[in-house]
């Protein structure tokens, strides 16, 4: 007989198969394997972990972030300057290069950490049955037909098809976004049946919460639903945000056109003017150096380095640099619900007895809130009906609610902490009663019962379960004048079908007294004569301040999708109240059905509907991906493991800090720290600030670039003497850098900044408007600076005066024409506006100093080939700078006016 070998172990579906027949189908039994089976099965499937995914070499990574063309433009600059023996100017772009390469390369490895989060996962030991005796071994060694043993408080350690089960209830929200523990059992379900619709099995890095079970191992390590994902995050494409698609593509028209002018300028230089070979390449390379913004990297990574740093004043960590600018121009917000959109705390917000329908405020486990009955508070002491059902569900109940450090917290199931907290509310106090016996919860009578002593002396049996279920054994009903009257079925039944129509999960309550020497607690003692009490709607509650965050987003024309593991009518209440659509014109979208589209149907559902339901990870990543085929900028958020390669897919994913696992945190570009939906609205209103910002600092750079080529252009062209060395260039460059197009960054953001749409995908970064002020204001202040040069050499200055005149006027201009830029269209003349970023100021008398340096210090004279001037010539070029600034507001104001 030939060795086994994994495939022989992989089951397809079991959760569809009936336990004897999965035992069957891996030549296993209840007793388990043998020591000796269990090795050779060890050697053919492989360790019961998760793979390390191939990884590039350090230096490979390293170096990956210089094919860059706008880096191969700085390059090229610094090799400019060597061959010239400006060495220091070589060293401060070289410098700007090898810090952009280390950013990258220190994000790209945080990056890699998202598979590590996953591996974390997975449970280190496991209880299994192995030669007829239970041991505790290694959860790395188990294979297939393994049986394994659950307690409460245990992590899954491999997946399960289960063969046992007593009271058993998994959390598996972190692989199918459902708010409470999913009830488990060992029957067999339809083979099409969803992840958290598969009752029968347990899956791998899930967490026991109740009851106990023992299930035969089906898949171990890559092969589980846990490794399926971890297969998905390491296959998912990341693409470019849109700030580095357009750098890319405005770089390589940018240094298109520098090599072609350059060209052009040794052309006429030589045929047209027939000045020397070395003179012409001079004027050439000072006119490159002119024309390339060095300084632009910088300034874009500045940039976003201070929007990250006011991001995480927001509560926003953000993990790479460039996502900053992401979030600000996405177009739709894909949400998980639980958690994320909703607090991941059940709270009760209806109570229906006969003596009314109360409401109750507050949301998760914080006691605060108040109980209301037609708008006014309702106390204990004056409903008696509401006192009768809260004692039930307060007493019958195994569950503690805490404060720690600041947070309340739920030790026990979420559902009885929601009714735990409904008492606080109501300040009824639990402890006072004396607990006699008990029946425990368990997933075949879904009810839990209690015999309890009030402080009274009254001795009752206490019971709250499915509402179904209690009607079933209850032949009366506390009636609304405080006595025992018939069930009136029909009426409580229409009841749970308006609660559970609002995605509410529904309880029931039912109590009877029974004789003081009563001391045992049986199932019989539930069948007759208990009184049905009331009913309770719990909810995993939206967040207030998500709702307001949603609002604002539909205002700046983004839209919000849900796209959650829950069911579809908990996703469909929730919709309604995040005002993601009304009750009549809301539709939901389920798993089914995107399992069943085709990729331009499921585009075409992503773009109509905005909730989808029972979706598993790969439903998320599909829709994420068909988003982006329909041209939009994608934000995913998430804090389960099953929204991580969704959020590593979008433009823009975005992390739970509190409740996401390790996994999501790592596969998210931002991680909120406070896990609240309102702070991704305000980091998209970072965001588009950020981007107007470097829209500004483009603008500021390439006019002021773009001058100084034009004037080393005009000067070839027209036979002239050069105004400016290619040192005295690099001078101007790096000092307006450093200074002015820095103190860009800082500006606050642009009135109405969130009353706009996004920007449309694809929209280059240079539009119409601002490749005309480019052009505008490149000859506006290239002709000044060789006006003012040929001037000074008409009044019989020397060489070196007249271009420290030109070098003058040059950064004079361009410190007049950083007040322009400021705002892209609106007026800067209104005082009020001028003085609204005090870095400009402080930019400025920095620019001054350093000026003044350049032009009387003798070792800069010796640099830089300057000399000291008078200072009545100072005048003309203060004068020429502001000239430029009115000329360019008096041409702002006719492009307003024009609309």
């Amino acid at each position: 007989m030939s060795p086994r070998t994994a495939r022989d172990f992989r089951l397809d579906a079991p959760h569809a198969l009936a336990a004897s027949a999965a035992l069957a189908a891996l030549a296993s039994a209840p007793c388990g394997l043998s020591a000796t089976e269990a090795a050779r099965r060890l050697e053919a499937l492989g360790p019961n972990r998760l793979p390390e995914p191939p990884r590039d070499g350090a230096l490979k990574r390293f170096f990956k972030h210089f094919n860059d063309v706008l880096i191969y433009v700085l390059l090229g600059a610094a090799t400019i300057t060597a061959l010239l023996g400006h060495w220091i100017d070589t060293g401060v772009i070289l410098g700007v290069v090898v810090i952009n390469a280390i950013i990258g390369f220190i994000q790209e490895g945080k990056a890699e950490q998202a598979l590590a989060g996953i591996r974390k996962m997975l449970s280190l030991h496991a209880q299994v049955c192995r030669d007829g005796r239970w041991n505790a071994i290694d959860a790395d060694t188990l294979v297939a037909g393994d049986i394994v043993r659950l307690r409460s408080g245990d992590r899954v350690p491999a997946d399960l098809r289960l063969i046992e089960a007593t009271n058993l209830r998994i959390e598996e929200s972190a692989l199918t976004g459902e708010s409470v523990p999913a009830d488990k059992g060992c029957d067999a379900v339809a083979a099409d049946a969803g992840v958290g619709d598969r009752s029968g099995m347990a899956f791998s890095g899930t967490l026991v919460a109740a009851g106990r079970g023992t299930g035969v191992v089906v898949a171990t390590g890559a092969d589980t639903e846990l490794g399926r994902i971890n297969r998905l995050i390491a296959e998912v494409q990341t693409l470019q945000t849109p700030l580095t698609r357009q750098m890319a593509q405005f770089s390589k028209v940018l240094s298109g056109a520098i090599v072609a002018l350059a060209l052009l300028m040794l052309a006429v230089g030589l045929q047209v003017h027939d000045l020397p070979l070395a003179d012409v390449f001079l004027a050439a390379i000072g006119f490159a150096v002119a024309a390339i913004p060095e300084g632009l990297p910088a300034i874009l990574t500045i940039t976003l380095a201070l929007g990250v740093q006011r991001m995480a004043q927001c509560k926003a960590i953000t993990r790479k640099l460039t996502a900053v600018e992401a979030l600000g121009s996405v177009t739709v917000i894909c949400s998980d619900k639980t958690g994320t959109l909703t607090k991941n705390e059940m709270t009760v917000r209806h109570v229906i007895t006969r003596g009314g329908f109360y409401q109750v405020s507050g949301t998760g486990y914080q006691p605060e809130g108040d109980i209301t009955l037609e708008g006014k508070t309702a106390s204990l002491a004056q409903h008696g009906h509401l006192h009768a059902l809260i004692e039930v569900v307060a007493v019958a109940n195994d569950t503690h609610v805490t404060e720690e450090d600041g947070q309340w917290k739920v030790t026990g199931e979420p559902t009885e902490g929601a009714l735990r907290t409904l008492a606080h509310k109501a300040g009824f106090d639990a402890d006072a009663h004396e607990r006699h016996a008990s029946i425990p919860f368990e997933s075949a009578n879904k009810f839990m019962a209690t015999l309890n002593t009030a402080p009274g002396g009254t001795r009752r049996i206490l019971l709250k379960g499915a509402p179904d279920r209690l009607l079933d054994r209850c032949t009366s009903e506390l009636g609304a004048s405080g006595g025992l009257e018939p069930l009136e079925r029909s009426f409580w039944e229409q009841q749970i079908e308006a609660l559970s129509a609002e995605g509410l999960r529904v309880l029931a309550a039912a109590a009877r007294e029974v004789a003081d020497d009563k001391e045992a607690l049986a199932l019989e003692d539930l069948e007759q004569d208990m009184v049905f009490l009331g009913l309770i709607g719990i909810i995993d509650p939206p967040r207030p301040e998500a709702i307001d965050a949603i609002r604002s987003c539909h205002t700046a024309g983004i839209r919000v999708k849900m796209i959650t593991g829950d069911h579809a009518g908990t996703a469909r209440a929730i919709g309604i109240e995040m005002g993601l659509g009304t009750a009549e014109s809301l539709r939901v979208v389920s798993g089914a059905e995107i399992e069943a589209a085709s990729d331009e149907e499921l585009q075409q559902f992503a773009q109509d509907c905005d909730i989808f339901a029972r979706t598993s990870p790969e439903h998320k990543l599909r829709l994420v991906t068909a988003l982006q085929a329909r041209g939009e900028v994608v934000a995913m958020t998430g804090d389960g493991v099953n929204d991580a390669p969704a959020l590593k897919r979008a433009d823009v994913g975005v992390a739970m800090g509190i409740k996401g696992t390790e996994a999501t945190k790592e596969a998210a570009e931002i991680v909120l720290a406070d896990d609240n939906f309102s702070t991704i609205e305000r980091a998209v209103e970072e965001g588009r600030t950020i981007y107007d910002n470097l829209r500004k600092a483009i603008l500021f750079i390439l006019p002021t670039n773009g001058g100084q080529g034009f004037v080393m252009l005009a000067a070839v062209i027209f036979g002239l003497t050069l105004p400016l060395t290619p040192v005295q260039i690099l001078w101007v460059n790096m000092v307006v850098a450093v200074t002015l197009a820095l103190a860009l960054a800082f500006e606050p953001a642009e009135p109405g900044v969130m009353a706009r749409p996004p920007r449309k995908p694809g929209t280059p970064i240079m539009d119409g408007g601002m490749l005309w002020r480019v052009g505008f204001v490149s000859l506006l202040i290239g002709g000044a600076t060789i006006a003012s040069f040929e001037y000074s050499l008409h009044t019989g200055m020397e060489l070196a005066a007249a271009r420290t005149m030109a070098v003058n006027t040059l950064v004079i201009a361009q410190a007049w024409y950083l007040f322009n830029s400021r705002f892209l269209s609106a007026s800067s003349l209104a005082p009020a506006r001028l003085f609204t970023n005090p870095a400009a100021q402080i930019s400025v008398l920095v620019l001054t100093l350093l000026q003044l340096g350049f032009v009387y210090l003798p070792v800069m004279n010796t640099w830089f080939g300057t000399t000291p001037l008078a200072l009545e010539t100072w005048l003309p070029p203060l004068a020429i700078g502001a000239l430029v600034f009115l000329i360019i507001e008096a041409e702002k104001a006719l492009l307003r006016r024009r609309g």
